[in-house]
């Protein structure tokens, strides 16, 4: 599967904010932290907790759109989250290479955030197929993930899910 960097880049956002660990409770600094790149210079990425929920909310709403099992719901839960966003596109060279951003550069860190992960998914979506969205079936882990194989396939979100289930599954066999 192809797709434009800043788009997958957008999507990438978004899975690791549905897979963010949220049992801390400053794991949104942490993520924000984690993800300064994707903000306009001079944003502040300290919000006051009410903002910080928003955040929660989104990261909610990207994790539901993956675990959708039928396109009518897959819409619902993308519409959801796009209802969140603030689209304003603009061209921007500010890394070398001309590129659209979805959000507006004066927009607060959770409108940046939010747009871009909405925007970033939903083309995901519409160009490849809600299909392309995935939740590990690795016991015990239950991470989102986009499947980027040629005959979407995927049923793991990385090499070690996989290669842990299918040791797992042997063992199984072995001692049955």
């Amino acid at each position: 599967m192809d797709y434009d960097t800043y788009g997958s880049n957008a999507v990438e956002l978004a899975i690791d904010l549905a897979n963010a660990d949220r049992e801390d409770p400053g794991w949104v600094l942490a993520f924000l932290d984690a993800h300064t790149e994707w903000f306009t210079e001079g944003t502040s990425l300290s919000l006051p907790e009410q903002v910080a929920g928003q955040v929660a909310q989104t990261a909610t709403l990207v994790r539901d759109v993956a675990l959708a099992e039928s396109e009518p719901d897959v819409m619902a839960r993308l519409n959801a989250l796009l209802a969140l966003a603030s689209p304003r596109p603009y061209a921007t060279d500010h890394d070398g290479e001309l590129h659209l951003h979805y959000a507006r550069p004066d927009a607060g860190a959770v409108e940046q955030l939010t747009t871009t992960v909405a925007m970033g998914l939903s083309q995901v979506v519409v160009q490849h197929g809600w299909q392309r969205l995935g939740v590990c079936s690795a016991e015990g882990c239950g991470n989102v993930y986009v499947d980027t194989s040629r005959n979407a396939s995927r049923r793991y979100c990385s090499n070690t899910c996989a290669s842990r289930s299918t040791v797992a599954a042997y063992r199984a066999r072995k001692r049955a």
